[in-house]
């Protein structure tokens, strides 16, 4: 009897320390997964900097080298924003660095306490991040290699901006790395393995989701790993050819022109098509003779990376701030916020919305590179009503991007703040995220409808325009 007493004892000991011992790892499991998480909602806003920032870039070099090239010397602007930019760059580069070696370590832990869907995503996280870095330098440094000058320039020490010297050798040289190619080729290698074992839920889980697409839409990862025009160097690693100013000339020799190659490449990671809608001109012309000035123009866009994480079905939103006889029907045209913006408005920019590069006017035809599309009306709006505000949205122009998604900030601004800032009268609804109060573009759809303060004027999904029961297919998106 005791015997048995005893063996039994022994089985219950065994199973309670394996399911205590489980339940720990369960738990220190779950523990890692939350922690990913939270890091990949905070990684998100650095992913938004670093396009912005590649499109600035090439923006200011092309600006500054068509000077050079008519012999204009660097102006102090010129002077001030390359040094503005070098420090920028180096900010960023310091945060991403982070992402890209605090989560390294899963790729080399092989305890059974942590699930490889776990691993997975640290993995993710971490060669996005390096995969960032490394298109950062390849489409908004590298170009700067080019130039004499402009390399001489930023190289050289500026103690007014705490810039040491040799800061773009020192960046080149990381890239050129073989160490580094090596770590990043190692967490591809286990990416690919690993990715394809996960389950469909797995897969298409927002966060998830997000970082597949950075970097399978990376050029780092797609251009260069898959098919490269660098292959002309013969270089022994398949992936990433280090940017030297020699390598640069030989390209040149080769009839390959870097800036021509890589500026088409730059929006690689933002879209992987076209919209739908795009140079639809039947749509077109539809639209804007329904459009009135101070109407909510709502966007989806599913082949475009953001549009991934932003909550709700619609992704973008932006305000028709009407032609100049409205303007001028509404009073307003010779108001001195609306003056500034004269030659923009007579040039059809007539589309006020927040971008990653601040907030600006633009033309419809370039918002409707879009797949849906809604346009929204307040009920009621009286004209004085209707011009207030026009001058509020135009007030915003100008305004940074604000990459915290943040409402309660006053000198930066994302696309949905510009709905909340322009229709003070309408009570929105907003979200509490880490701290922040945010307000998304379906937030902005929630007041549209049957009893509402938004009316829906036009509705397109899917690139077709929708003709029946308008109200009740837009209330089934949200």
């Amino acid at each position: 009897m005791k015997k048995i007493f005893f063996i039994l004892y022994t089985v219950f000991i065994s199973i309670f320390v394996y399911s205590s011992g489980a339940l720990a790892n369960a738990t220190h499991d779950t523990q890692l997964d939350q922690q990913i998480h939270s890091d990949a909602v905070e990684y998100q806003s650095l992913v938004e900097q670093a396009l912005s920032y590649r499109q600035v870039t090439l923006q200011t070099y092309q600006q500054i080298k068509n000077n050079l090239n008519q012999n204009i010397p660097l102006s102090g602007d010129n002077i001030q924003t390359l040094n503005s930019g070098t420090l920028q760059h180096l900010a960023l580069r310091k945060k991403l660095y982070s992402y890209a070696g605090y989560y390294e370590y899963l790729l080399y832990k092989n305890d059974s306490d942590i699930e490889n869907s776990t691993r997975l995503k640290g993995v993710m996280l971490s060669l996005s991040a390096a995969l960032v870095l490394y298109d950062n330098y390849l489409l908004a440094i590298s170009i700067f290699e080019e130039d004499t000058k402009l390399r001489r320039y930023i190289n050289s020490k500026h103690a007014g901006y705490e810039i040491k010297n040799s800061q773009l050798t020192e960046i080149t040289r990381q890239y050129n790395s073989l160490e580094k190619r090596n770590r990043v080729h190692k967490a591809i290698e286990f990416f690919e393995s690993t990715w394809k074992k996960q389950s469909y839920e797995f897969q298409h889980q927002p966060y998830n989701l997000y970082l597949y697409l950075l970097i399978t839409q990376s050029p780092s990862y797609n251009h260069i790993l898959k098919f490269s025009p660098f292959k002309i160097f013969n270089q022994q690693k398949k992936y990433f050819t280090g940017m030297t100013h020699d390598t640069l000339s030989s390209l040149s020799s080769n009839g390959i022109n870097l800036f021509s190659l890589l500026f088409g490449n730059s929006i690689g990671i933002v879209e992987v098509r076209k919209g739908l809608l795009k140079d639809n001109a039947t749509a077109h012309d539809k639209i804007t003779s329904q459009l009135k000035a101070g109407d909510i123009l709502l966007e989806k866009t599913p082949f475009r990376l953001t549009d991934k994480l932003i909550p709700g079905y619609w992704g973008h939103v932006a305000i028709w701030v009407g032609s100049e006889a409205e303007l001028k029907q509404l009073g307003i045209w010779h108001h001195p916020v609306v003056k500034k913006h004269h030659q923009q408005i007579r040039d059809s920019r007539l589309v006020a919305e927040a971008l990653r590069t601040g907030v600006e006017l633009n033309p419809l035809n370039k918002f409707m590179n879009v797949d849906d599309l809604a346009v929204l009306r307040k009920n009621n709006l009286s004209d004085e009503s209707r011009a207030n505000t026009i001058i509020r949205t135009l007030r915003q122009i100008g305004k940074s991007y604000d990459f915290n998604f943040d409402i309660e900030t006053n000198d930066r601004i994302v696309c949905s703040e510009l709905i909340y800032v322009s229709f003070t009268n309408t009570p929105w609804p907003t979200e509490s995220k880490l701290g922040r109060h945010t307000i998304s573009p379906t937030n902005i759809a929630e007041k549209a409808g049957d009893n509402l303060p938004f009316k829906i004027v036009s509705l397109y999904l899917h690139g077709k325009p929708v003709n029946d029961s308008i109200n009740s297919e837009f209330s089934r998106l949200n």
